[in-house]
């Protein structure tokens, strides 16, 4: 990218998409106006009237930077420090997961469920909340539920109070806990929803995941074991002894774990209700607790 000619917004969004695509992005374009935008101090939209503009050079020299470490593999997530998620913006870095499209269909089907128990007493727990972009979008959504969000990372906590703060949810909506899985809660604790994106990735899947994944996401929050379902057969062990009566718990795991469901889920609960992504891939599992 030379800096002796003139560069507009329309320019530098052609060239940078070309650029990215030929560095391996699957989203060159997406990729380019989000990191123009930043960089610009816009929103993306406003990009789309201001082709023929010329960014300041402050914004070129950022730019140039966000470009270059995205096509060394940095996600644009963490280059521009949020992600939207369920039509809500979430802060995320390197400390946390990138919430993923997928994961709304975890979302979709706890504010399912939740219309069975009475709206007032709701208790709901997140385990493993990350950037909380699971706890603060049902408990947004759910204008009376008591929810915990919990994770053993004191920094991805720190992140989920940052987003609960920034959709106006103070602690009296969410309690934060650092906990492995279920173990530091109080001895009564009960729940109506167990809800949950658990590490649910195998270590020889771990090596097939994209660059971009593997080199930057926190592996703790991806990686489960030698087998994948290790953390997700631990909290329906714990989950068992958290839930109400006919409470649910409700998770995300690998597509690949899918043919061994019955073999990790174990008894005290009725038929797992499987619901696949936008790419009819089994995704979300809803159990519930049997009588």
């Amino acid at each position: 990218m030379s800096t002796t000619e003139t560069w507009t917004i329309g320019k530098l969004l052609t060239w940078t998409t070309d650029y990215l695509k030929k560095g391996g992005s699957t989203s060159p374009r997406l990729d380019a106006e989000v990191l123009l935008a930043y960089a610009c101090g816009r929103q993306r939209i406003e990009l789309y009237t201001s082709f023929d503009q010329e960014p300041s050079e402050e914004a070129r020299v950022a730019f140039r930077e966000l470009v270059r470490r995205r096509n060394e593999g940095t996600p644009v997530a963490y280059l521009v420090g949020y992600k939207e998620f369920y039509s809500m913006q979430f802060e995320v870095n390197p400390d946390v997961l990138i919430p993923r499209p997928e994961t709304e269909h975890l979302v979709v089907a706890a504010l399912d469920r939740a219309k069975e128990f009475d709206s007032q007493s709701l208790e709901i727990v997140d385990v493993g909340t990350g950037s909380g972009a699971i706890a603060v979008t049902v408990a947004k959504h759910l204008k009376s539920c008591q929810m915990t969000a919990i994770d053993k990372s004191p920094a991805a906590l720190a992140v989920a109070r940052r987003n609960a703060e920034k959709h106006q949810l103070g602690e009296d909506r969410i309690a934060f806990l650092e906990s492995d899985l279920l173990a530091a809660l109080p001895v009564d604790a009960k729940f109506d929803l167990v809800l949950s994106n658990p590490p649910y990735v195998s270590q020889s899947e771990f090596e097939q995941l994209p660059a971009t994944v593997r080199k930057f996401e926190p592996q703790m929050a991806l990686i489960a074991g030698p087998d994948g379902s290790e953390v997700i057969a631990r909290l329906l062990v714990e989950a068992q002894s958290r839930l109400n009566p006919r409470g649910y718990c409700i998770f995300e795991f690998s597509p690949l774990l899918n043919p061994r469901l019955a073999s990790f889920v174990g008894t005290g609960w009725d038929s797992p209700q499987v619901t696949k992504d936008l790419a009819g891939l089994a995704r979300i599992v809803t159990l519930q607790k049997s009588t």
